[in-house]
């Protein structure tokens, strides 16, 4: 391919799922409604939380965190391919294009490290109920989430440092429909050194250290579950950590399919739908999972008058 020199390259181009005119809509009107369908699906979350006293709790305290989270990753990309398939555009300026995949890394990171805290304090729950409100004090939530934000901040600004440092790139085609942080740093024809450090960055802070922490939590809570005696007393000790492991299997499920794939297999389209689980999908059914598998949810949400009895 030819080399470009950055600085004679101000628009990447995106792809789209389909350039058929006759499809263009119908994906116009899927997206769209999916998108609103997560903002409102995710605020009421966030509004049931912050209505009812009784959901005052760390366990809730971090759902609604996760809420708003899921709120601005889909809103980092998803607003911007809409408008693409509207106006039929695939353009991208440099700025715009770093802009988004620091917003997508920053949001990222603290929906994985939510996930995680919020096994820890299932764990702390079920393992330590006598402490838990010691351990899971509201002054250690606060803290939790501000350590989890100057994180995923770190982590953002290191994606930036890494794309700056790009002196020329292989190609303008990013092979997805946002500035995916994989496919920008594949696109660099620089020294692999730098791509090999971020990737294995983005490996440990994404996926290794959050799996380790949520796989040990459960381990952990299966420990306790195996001593409870009654089946009831395990039904209900496990409904409470239903929703969260659904919620991480559908995550981790599609974010890691994507960025553990090799290269010389990928293909663009089945990654760019694995991208859309984890950017649309995934944050459009965390409030159905946690309202329908969640009593206190669901009955805030009647109180509401948000939720037909």
């Amino acid at each position: 391919m030819e080399r470009h020199n950055l600085t004679h390259i101000s628009d990447f181009y995106l792809m789209h799922f389909s350039e058929d005119p006759d499809l263009q809509p119908l994906l116009f009107g899927l997206f769209l409604s999916m998108y609103l369908v997560t903002v409102l699906g995710n605020l009421l979350i966030i509004l049931a939380v912050s209505s009812d006293s009784h959901l005052h709790t760390p366990m809730y305290f971090f759902l609604s965190n996760l809420s708003f989270t899921d709120i601005c990753l889909s809103s980092s990309t998803i607003p911007k391919m809409i408008v693409d398939i509207l106006n039929h555009g695939r353009v991208i300026s440099y700025v715009e294009c770093l802009t988004q995949t620091s917003l997508f890394v920053l949001f990222g990171c603290m929906d994985d490290m939510l996930l995680t805290v919020m096994a820890y304090d299932r764990f702390v729950a079920i393992c330590h109920p006598l402490h838990y409100a010691v351990i899971m004090n509201p002054h250690r939530c606060v803290l939790l989430v501000l350590l989890l934000v100057f994180v995923s901040i770190l982590e953002s600004q290191v994606h930036n440092l890494a794309a700056l440092q790009v002196s020329c790139f292989k190609d303008v085609e990013i092979a997805s429909f946002f500035c995916d942080p994989s496919q920008l740093l594949n696109l660099s024809c620089s020294d692999t050194l730098l791509k090999n450090i971020v990737t294995y960055m983005v490996g440990i802070l994404f996926g290794i250290f959050p799996m380790s922490g949520i796989i040990f939590s459960y381990y952990k809570i299966v420990s306790a579950f195996l001593k409870i005696s009654s089946s009831g007393g395990r039904y209900k000790a496990f409904s409470t950590c239903g929703s969260h492991l659904s919620v991480v299997c559908l995550f981790y499920g599609t974010s890691l399919g994507t960025y553990l794939g090799s290269n010389t297999s990928y293909m663009p389209i089945k990654g760019m739908v694995a991208s859309l689980m984890y950017t649309l999908v995934t944050p459009m059914l965390n409030p159905f999972i946690y309202s329908l598998r969640n009593r206190d949810i669901s009955s805030t949400m009647k109180r509401l008058h948000f939720w037909k009895t």
